[in-house]
C-alpha cells in the first residue's frame, strides 16, 4: 500500500543550509522509491489556521518511507532543514483505490455502538 511523507513546515526565513537539504534530498529518496507529489507550492487555506507550506511523499509502503527517513544519507541532511524550519513531519499509509468511507463508519457504528 502507498504510504506518504508528509511535512507542515512553518514560515521563515530562507536560509542556505536550507537550499543545499532543498538540492540533496531527491538522492536520498531514489533508493526507496520516493518521489515529490507536493513541494514548494502556495497553501490554499479552506478551514482554520495554517500557517506555512506542505511537502507530500509517496512511497511504495510505510517500509520504504521508513527506511528513507531512518536511513543515513537521509539523517545526514536532515539538521540543515531542521535547524531553520519549524514543523512536523509524519508518515502515514494510504488507503487502497477501492477504499469505502460509508463503509469505515459503519465498522466504527459497530464497534462503538452508535
Amino acid at each position: 500500500m502507498t504510504a506518504y511523507a508528509f511535512a507542515h513546515l512553518r514560515p521563515t526565513d530562507l536560509h542556505e543550509d536550507v537550499l543545499n537539504y532543498i538540492e540533496r534530498i531527491q538522492e536520498t529518496l531514489d533508493p526507496f522509491g520516493g518521489r515529490f507529489l507536493v513541494h514548494g507550492k502556495e497553501v490554499e487555506v479552506l478551514e482554520g489556521p495554517f500557517p506555512g507550506t506542505i511537502v507530500l511523499i509517496a512511497f511504495p509502503d510505510v517500509d520504504a518511507a521508513r527506511g528513507w527517513y531512518d536511513s543515513p544519507a537521509y539523517q545526514a541532511i536532515l539538521p540543515l532543514r531542521t535547524k531553520h524550519i519549524p514543523g512536523e513531519t509524519l508518515i502515514v499509509e494510504g488507503v487502497p483505490a477501492d477504499y469505502d468511507a460509508a463503509a469505515t463508519a459503519a465498522r466504527l457504528r459497530t464497534e462503538t455502538g452508535l
